[in-house]
């Protein structure tokens, strides 16, 4: 599927890996930390053992994953998905862009189809670095956030059916026109989120309509849809809750309606034993920490399903991600490094 695995050996041969790593792709409008810098953070950790002569019983392998954003092929952590066994090789193998390109003509392309499968095979622990991407770390003022997990989330398409005719003979009563709906659910979809609490998160986005011209009342019109919350339950209510409200609109406007699930990420819980790791790293090192929950996805949640895994945050200027502006100090990027170091050391000696 693409992910690319370099190894540091270890003393002992046979014994099970430590994984460090993250992902090299970005967003249309992304940054030059989300996901590199955990690549980066991982190549740091091999060059100073590397640098210190230091021998580790475990091997250590960085982990570049393939396509953890889905911004081009529409499959969040789509390489450690297939890794996992979450999702089949042939069906990411068949993903398109909105050129009609899959993923299988890209990679072999590029050159980067390998010949192992991508499955697990055995790993004493995985450590993900990464910038936080959220405001939390930055405003308290603590240098390191040592995630415990990942809140669930879940991606849907939003197809809404009118009928076409032209926007200038047409009476307003009696149109059967999907942005009238799009109008109303958006707010309601919105309001019942904003009523599950502060962890919870609704975001729209995609929206696209068809015949594309400015003075036909759409045939379709389409749009994505992002929920997340930590609790399972709760992100399950909001589900019912949103199909129930997409439902609504359609009756009450006269168009049809069909919500697809195309991604649907658990709640993620990190391994306490690890976890209680990067605190050591980083009380070793001297730098103020915190336990979080992740607001966004990550390889980690795949690679948990397997593997004891936990994550390594450090704060980013005004909590900005995605976004070119995207930014962290030197001093933070250290601080990070040199935690996910200690916390590689632990264990792999």
């Amino acid at each position: 599927i693409g992910t690319l695995w370099v190894r540091r050996p270890g003393t002992a041969p046979a014994a099970e890996p430590v994984l460090v790593g993250s992902h090299l792709d970005t967003q249309p409008t992304g940054g030059r930390f989300d996901g590199v810098y955990g690549v980066l953070g991982g190549l740091e950790v091999i060059e100073r053992l590397n640098d210190l002569d230091a021998a580790t019983r475990h091997p250590i392998d960085l982990v570049v994953w393939t396509n953890e954003e889905g911004s081009r092929f529409q499959y969040s952590m789509m390489g450690s998905a297939v890794w996992s066994q979450k999702m089949e090789l042939e069906g990411a193998l068949s993903l398109t862009d909105v050129d009609g390109v899959t993923v299988a003509d890209e990679l072999d392309r590029l050159g980067w189809a390998g010949s192992r499968p991508a499955a697990p095979s055995g790993a004493a622990a995985a450590f993900e670095l990464h910038i936080e991407q959220g405001p939390i770390l930055e405003d308290e003022g603590i240098e390191i956030g040592v995630v415990t997990g990942v809140q669930g989330l879940r991606w849907y398409t939003i197809e809404l059916g009118g009928f076409p005719a032209h926007a200038g003979p047409t009476p307003m009563i009696g149109r059967r026109d999907p942005a009238r709906a799009i109008a109303g659910l958006v707010d309601d979809v919105y309001a019942a989120v904003e009523a599950k609490g502060e962890w919870a998160r609704a975001t729209f986005a995609q929206f696209r309509s068809h015949p594309v011209s400015p003075n036909t009342i759409p045939e379709t019109l389409t749009c994505t849809l992002d929920l997340r919350h930590p609790d399972g339950e709760v992100l399950e209510a909001m589900e019912t809750q949103m199909r129930a409200i997409v439902t609504a609109r359609c009756e009450a406007t006269g168009v049809t309606g069909e919500v697809t699930l195309g991604n649907d990420s658990p709640p993620v819980h990190f391994d306490e034993g690890l976890v209680a790791t990067i605190e050591q790293a980083a009380a070793a090192v001297g730098v103020s920490n915190r336990r979080m929950i992740s607001g966004a996805g990550h390889d980690a949640c795949y690679v948990a399903r397997h593997h004891p895994t936990a994550m390594i945050f450090v704060p980013c200027q005004d909590g900005l991600s995605h976004n070119e502006a995207e930014s962290i100090t030197s001093e933070q990027a250290a601080a990070g490094a040199s935690v996910l170091l200690g916390a590689v050391r632990a264990v792999a000696s």
